[in-house]
């Protein structure tokens, strides 16, 4: 199966981005489609044996749509200079339609010439010259419309349309009367030139008002796309040279200054420096990177000359792959999307049917047909499809844009409606909870010798060492500035530890069985037994027979798991931990955390089990970081990994935690939490809106002087997709302390 995301044009709202999907998920060899309105693309999941691109691209045209290639993010522009030209153009031929139309209605100066009473042929001709000015520039909306209606997925292009050529057509033959002098004045007084002209107007403003805060939503995604340098310099046959990003090859040593992009993704071969990742983890504090270490293109480099190896380049960096994540995160629904999308696929046919409904009945009882067609246009301008279906897209991109900037990655849309709701977290120990990595947590210093001093004697014994203790010693060493000093004589005794000369000092490091050999009186047995029930190996430092000190090294916690823990708790919601590690071990951890429930001695398949389990009393997440959590992420309802995890493990998670900071995942529910709000208040407004507006342009209300006409329906129409775009725009300000 391959999948693809094309880029669609002529979608206008819910009702079109629903019948293609509905229509490309019914032809053979595609497996699943996905119709993003927000976006304008269609993500496509077909079999490769039986469809190709240009198939697909065929469907799209038998669905009335048109695809125009991939789909790439970077090209695209927010609004052409093109789009504003033709709704200002609109605009103004519509108010002076408008005024024409309405200026002896309402006692304005009239220009003699083209006065309705005075000469009511020359009235009807201006206006239907203006209006059809507006029709030409609003075609692609009547050709919309009808292309939709033949392909059987009418939309509200559909119902525009057939308002707006009903009342067009109306006047027209109005018009013909007027140029036979039959009734002119009175025929002049029920024009509807104005209604066209006014109605399009309102359209096309609300689709450039719609369509430019829908691209706001995009900004965390652009920032992404546009990070990466436009150069990059590379040693070509020894020369340094300038080139563009597209002629980097894998295995091309670049060069990057202080103050310039990392081109691409690589590895140090040459110097160190601090880089600024924060667009990528929301670490504001500039990292260390030296030989060996990766850089990520679109980081600054702060300080010093590099060379790194190019390793990830195009559409392989992690800057092209977050980015595609993301795409394809908006693209899929979630659970809650199901109701608009049900409601939107039924709600233009059953518009068109009160239409003719409200036309017949105002036929029969007013026998004016003026009348009647006021209420056909009205309803079908009125009804407002769109909003139904921005109300739960828009909120997921603007949501997945917040959660991206805050450090989190989110691959589709139901976690984003889940993660509020989540019951149960379990996370795996080692590398998750802990840092996955053993550290000096604790130095009990016997002598009168600085502490630096002891650090100095053994780092430098360890160095010689491969032992994973001795290194956890060495990099603390150099937290702590130690230095590093040659050794003489090194010796390392199995099972017992390493010794070796620092100037003419015998230095031994090991443990009680090393003493033992020594035969040294050992009086801080107490001291051992204590840290290492707090979970520590242990390494006793002994200096010419004299113990100076004892160095207990664990793999530590993490500095935010027991807050994020706490607070977990704070929430109801029910932490658990998995671990492979024995019931001793993984009890000291739990203990340190408060965590009551803890599963010992765990297999991945146990894990795995464990999760389905928790699954049954309600949403259950997964957090790990390993190869031995995949199966389990994969089980969990929303599964979450640490970006400096296994590959498998990012790959088989939705939420990927780029900071690699746990305490992301209240952001993450937090947010999640503020999405749904804001999208059951979309829904709640795009629900009301109709519930009320449809009843009153039938005419029900008439009789108590309640009643709106084709301008007013249109206007109204595009408050209320603007309101649940801007209602969507909100949760950029509402997330912003999460």
């Amino acid at each position: 199966m391959k999948k693809i995301t094309l880029s669609i044009e002529g979608m206008t709202c819910s009702a079109c981005s629903n019948g293609l999907e509905k229509y490309l998920n019914k032809q053979e060899g595609v497996e699943e489609a996905n119709v993003n309105l927000v976006l304008s693309n269609a993500t496509i999941k077909y079999d490769e044996k039986k469809l190709n691109q240009n198939d697909l691209d065929r469907f799209v045209k038998e669905a009335g749509f048109k695809s125009v290639g991939i789909y790439k993010f970077e090209l695209e522009e927010k609004v052409s200079n093109k789009e504003k030209i033709k709704v200002l153009v609109i605009c103004i031929v519509s108010l002076i339609t408008f005024y024409i139309s309405m200026a002896h209605m309402w006692n304005l100066p009239e220009v003699p010439l083209f006065a309705c009473e005075k000469n009511p042929l020359n009235y009807a001709i201006l206006l239907l010259f203006l209006s059809s000015i507006v029709l030409v520039f609003g075609f692609h909306i009547l050709k919309n419309g009808y292309k939709n209606l033949i392909h059987k997925t009418p939309n509200m292009d559909t119902l525009v349309s057939i308002g707006v050529l009903s009342s067009y057509l109306y006047s027209v033959y109005k018009t013909y009367l007027i140029a036979n002098n039959i009734e002119a004045i009175s025929n002049a007084m029920s024009l509807y030139y104005e209604t066209v002209a006014v109605v399009i107007f309102f359209i096309e403003i609300g689709k450039y008002i719609e369509n430019k805060n829908k691209n706001k939503t995009k900004d965390a995604l652009k920032k992404l796309v546009t990070i990466t340098p436009q150069n990059a310099v590379i040693i070509k046959d020894g020369d340094e040279k300038t080139v563009t990003l597209d002629e980097i090859k894998k295995g091309d040593i670049v060069i990057c200054r202080p103050g310039e992009k990392i081109a691409v993704d690589g590895e140090i071969t040459e110097g160190e420096t601090h880089i600024d990742e924060s667009f990528i983890t929301g670490e504001s504090i500039p990292v260390k990177r030296t030989i060996g270490m990766k850089v990520i293109a679109g980081s600054i480099n702060y300080e010093g000359s590099i060379r790194y190896k190019a390793e990830k380049i195009g559409k392989e960096s992690k800057v092209s792959e977050i980015v595609k994540m993301c795409v394809e995160a908006t693209n899929t629904k979630a659970p809650i999307a199901k109701i608009a999308d049900k409601i939107s696929g039924v709600f233009v046919p059953i518009i068109l049917v009160i239409a003719i409904i409200s036309f017949l009945v105002w036929i029969i009882a007013s026998k004016d047909f003026s009348v009647a067609i006021n209420a056909f246009v009205s309803v079908l301008v009125v009804a407002c499809p769109c909003s139904l279906g921005l109300a739960t897209p828009l909120a997921i991109v603007v949501s997945t844009g917040v959660l991206l900037n805050k450090g989190i990655l989110v691959k589709n849309a139901q976690c984003i409606e889940n993660a509020g709701k989540i019951k149960n977290i379990l996370f795996d120990k080692t590398g998750t909870l802990t840092n996955g990595k053993l550290k000096v947590s604790k130095i009990i210093n016997y002598s009168e010798e600085k502490e630096e001093d002891v650090l100095k004697y053994v780092a430098s014994l360890e160095k010689k060492s491969e032992h994973p203790i001795g290194k956890a010693v060495i990099e603390y060493a150099k937290e702590k500035q130690s230095m590093i000093v040659a050794v003489k004589g090194f010796e390392s005794i199995a099972g017992e530890g390493i010794k070796g000369f620092i100037g003419k000092d015998l230095i031994c490091v090991g443990n009680r069985k090393m003493i033992n050999g020594l035969n040294i009186e050992n009086n801080h047995i107490n001291d051992e037994d204590e840290i290492a029930n707090d979970g520590n190996s242990i390494m006793y430092v002994v200096k010419n027979n004299n113990i100076l000190a004892l160095i207990g090294v664990k793999d530590v916690l993490r500095n935010e798991s027991k807050d994020l823990i706490t607070k977990l708790k704070g929430k109801n919601v029910n932490s658990i931990m998995l671990t492979g590690d024995n019931e001793k071990t993984a009890n000291i951890i739990a203990k340190e955390l408060d965590i009551d429930n803890v599963i010992s001695n765990c297999s991945p398949k146990e894990k795995a089990q464990k999760v389905k389990e928790y699954k049954e009393n309600g949403i259950t997440a997964m957090c790990g970081d390993g190869i031995n959590d995949s199966i389990s992420l994969i089980n969990a309802d929303i599964g979450i990994a640490i970006a400096e995890g296994t590959d498998v493990s990012i790959d088989s998670a939705e939420v990927i935690l780029l900071k690699d900071n746990l305490i992301k995942i209240l952001d993450l529910m937090d947010v999640s939490k503020k999405t749904i709000k804001v999208i059951k208040q979309n829904l709640f407004w795009a629900f009301l809106y109709n519930v009320c507006m449809i009843p009153v342009a039938c005419g029900i209300f008439k009789h108590w002087g309640v009643e709106i006409n084709p301008m007013i329906g249109s206007f109204a129409m595009m408050l209320s997709s603007l309101i649940v775009v801007l209602n969507s725009l909100k949760l950029k300000i509402i997330c912003r302390g999460a």
